[in-house]
């Protein structure tokens, strides 16, 4: 650090006095080891002080006409690009209280006349050598804060890569050409805002950071569609019996993988948390009869209640191979027909605030002909192997 505060260049101190005499007399004797600024009044040391090149440090006289020195000294302490230059009075004032005063405004020393030129020079060096190690520390920690952003925005683009990479995984099982995702983490955002601003009491929790988190997460709801077969996932009828269980067993297998993630890194992480929650809870239902654990009204997490509202309004709108979709006006009295039985009433309430904003999403972010037709071809080629997983009759007989 000593090398660092060695400066090859000389140090510049302003001198304000407004007699002629004591700057010619302060000139003299520091012009052996400094460059040398002088102003004769308080504006013209207020103008040199703002600019480049900065003086290292200021010599003030208290006693001058229009700006004395304890204004001069109050202004520059005011403002951020002179705070932080040393001001050292240098007066004839030698009242405790005077000292005091000059103190109390910022000062960072106070010599009185006459002066003693070595004692001058001694506590001129203090000073200059004390305003290098802060300038160094200030530096120091304003380059250790940018490193660290920096590196909190690379951790950051890693956890979304890492989240969409596995979520876009995940949606190829049922449809690789869909925008599914992009409208969920859009809907998800929207609604959010919406509560936020409709319950004053979760303005703190649902804060924009937060809210761009929950859009992450939910990426990662059908995350555990990766263990359903595909004669399961996609096959069109309503499932029953073991079919429909293995169906539902999509939540823990989600939530499994997903801790899985979190003990690798070494703890729980906030981002995977609420990728958590969603992933095991986006089936539950207000009124406790969803899976997988039955959860009622707030025990549910919200996460997970702002995800069922928004991938409910998907599916319903969404175009698909093997049914029709319904409008934005038939999807909406859906959901509000749904309110405190499905759906979180607080949730629907948000939702009904922004359905415009969600339709015009669905529209912007709707599946294309290419998409609906990979779509199909996915569950032709589920049925064959379903057809195909079916031995004929007369093997039975054989056994």
């Amino acid at each position: 650090m000593s090398e660092m505060l060695d400066r090859s260049e000389q140090e510049v101190i302003l001198v304000v006095d407004d007699m002629p005499d004591n700057l010619e007399l302060m000139s003299e004797l520091l012009l052996q080891h400094y460059r040398v600024k002088v102003a004769n009044n308080g504006a013209q040391a207020l103008r040199i002080a703002a600019a480049a090149p900065q003086p290292d440090l200021i010599l003030l006289d208290v006693m001058m006409p229009a700006l004395d020195g304890y204004e001069v000294c109050r202004r520059l302490k005011a403002e951020p690009a002179t705070r932080n230059i040393p001001v050292v009075f240098l007066t004839a004032r030698s009242e405790v209280a005077d000292e005091q005063h000059g103190f109390d405004l910022g000062a960072n020393d106070y010599i009185t006349k006459p002066i003693s030129p070595p004692i001058l020079l001694a506590r001129v060096r203090a000073q200059l050598q004390l305003k290098a190690a802060a300038d160094y520390l200030r530096d120091k920690s304003e380059y250790l804060e940018l490193e660290v952003k920096r590196r909190t925005r690379e951790i950051q683009n890693l956890h979304d890569a890492t989240l969409e990479a596995m979520a876009h995984l995940a949606d190829t099982r049922d449809n690789p050409c869909g925008h599914h995702l992009t409208r969920i983490e859009l809907f998800i955002r929207v609604l959010a805002g919406a509560l936020a601003r409709q319950v004053p009491a979760l303005t703190a929790e649902l804060n924009e950071e937060h809210i761009a988190l929950l859009g992450k997460s939910a990426l990662l709801h059908d995350i555990g569609k990766l263990s359903i077969p595909d004669r399961i996932l996609l096959n069109p009828a309503a499932l029953a019996g073991a079919d429909l269980e293995l169906m539902r067993s999509h939540t823990r297998a989600g939530r499994d993988a997903i801790e899985r993630a979190e003990r690798r890194l070494g703890g729980s992480a906030s981002y995977l948390t609420l990728a958590k929650e969603i992933a095991y809870s986006h089936h539950e239902r207000w009124d406790g009869s969803g899976y997988p654990e039955g959860l009622r009204g707030a025990q549910i997490p919200l996460s997970a209640r702002l995800m069922a509202l928004a991938d409910c309004y998907d599916e319903l709108t969404s175009r698909h191979p093997y049914r029709a979709s319904l409008g934005p006006a038939e999807a909406v009295a859906q959901i509000g027909a749904a309110s405190g039985t499905h759906f979180d009433p607080q949730v629907v309430l948000a939702f009904l605030e922004v359905a415009g904003t969600f339709a015009l999403i669905a529209e912007r972010h709707a599946d294309n002909a290419a998409a609906l037709g990979g779509g199909l071809q996915r569950l032709e080629e589920s049925l064959a192997e379903s057809i195909e997983l079916t031995p004929p009759p007369t093997l039975f007989h054989q056994r």
